[in-house]
């Protein structure tokens, strides 16, 4: 079942010189863009940076406005929603950020962000917020004491985490995450990847994944999209992509990634495959 479907989606943005006669200029960040997303599947979006990757992502999240193009979920255009409408997109669909410190309220306790969710949505949890926030915490694997405690008082591995239980207090249908594990040290990234794999497994939620770093992408994905100065050059299931790439800027983009060790690699598959 397909759940997110984006058709030609562009977007421009517009800035002005200095100066009485300066003149407008437009610059375009997104250049005719679709794919779909399927119930259950991760999509990674990959590029360098520049590419246009994060603001197809926030497009797609109604984060931002396409100039033109059109986003369609569960069946519906989403593209111009307002109002409740948009209110219940905005339940079905949300967004775990790159930088968790900047995105977490630093004046607010754990249980205060995670339901956040609840109360822009008018939603009271049964048996009350701190008890939905404990478990939570437990899911993503923090712990539930230390619902009352700040963000300062986490490490980055940490605050992702509350990030992603954030995400997944209204049930999400997709989770958008946007260079997710970008910031964190590799051992912490390996771990906080297992995690939202296993969340994906137990809840059946898709994923549209975002990032640079090719190892990361193809050990989530399903499915990939290189994208290059703001167009999709290459789309396909993460065995082409990464066994068979068709495109020379994807080529490119392999070609600077260290090679793994093709026993581990034969055992990674084999685990998959089970």
């Amino acid at each position: 079942m397909t759940l997110l479907k984006v058709r030609e989606l562009t977007k421009q943005f517009v800035s002005r010189g200095e100066g009485l006669a300066a003149r407008k200029s437009a610059f375009t960040a997104v250049d005719n863009v679709s794919f779909d997303v399927e119930l259950g599947e991760t999509l990674a979006i990959v590029g360098e940076s520049g590419s246009g990757k994060s603001t197809t992502a926030r497009i797609a999240a109604r984060l931002l406005e396409p100039t033109s193009g059109t986003v369609e979920f569960d069946g519906q255009d989403v593209t111009r929603a307002s109002g409740k409408e948009l209110a219940r997109f905005r339940n079905d669909v949300q967004v775990v950020f790159q930088d968790p410190f900047s995105s977490l309220n630093p004046r607010y306790t754990v249980e205060r962000i995670i339901t956040a969710p609840l109360t822009y949505q008018g939603i009271a949890p049964a048996g009350g917020r701190r008890a939905f926030a404990q478990e939570l915490m437990e899911r993503v694997g923090l712990n539930p004491d230390h619902c009352q405690r700040y963000p300062a008082q986490f490490s980055g591995g940490q605050a992702q985490r509350i990030g992603i239980a954030r995400a997944l207090a209204v049930n999400p249908k997709l989770v958008i995450c946007d260079e997710a594990v970008s910031a964190l040290d590799v051992s912490i990234q390996a771990q906080v990847l297992q995690l939202l794999m296993r969340l994906q497994r137990e809840s059946g939620f898709s994923y549209i994944f975002i990032a640079h770093d090719l190892a990361v992408v193809r050990q989530i994905s399903q499915r990939v999209a290189v994208m290059n100065k703001g167009r999709i050059v290459e789309l396909g299931s993460r065995d082409q992509v990464f066994g068979e790439p068709r495109d020379d800027y994807t080529k490119t983009l392999l070609a600077a990634v260290p090679r793994i060790n093709p026993e581990w690699d034969r055992r990674r598959r084999a685990r998959e495959a089970r």
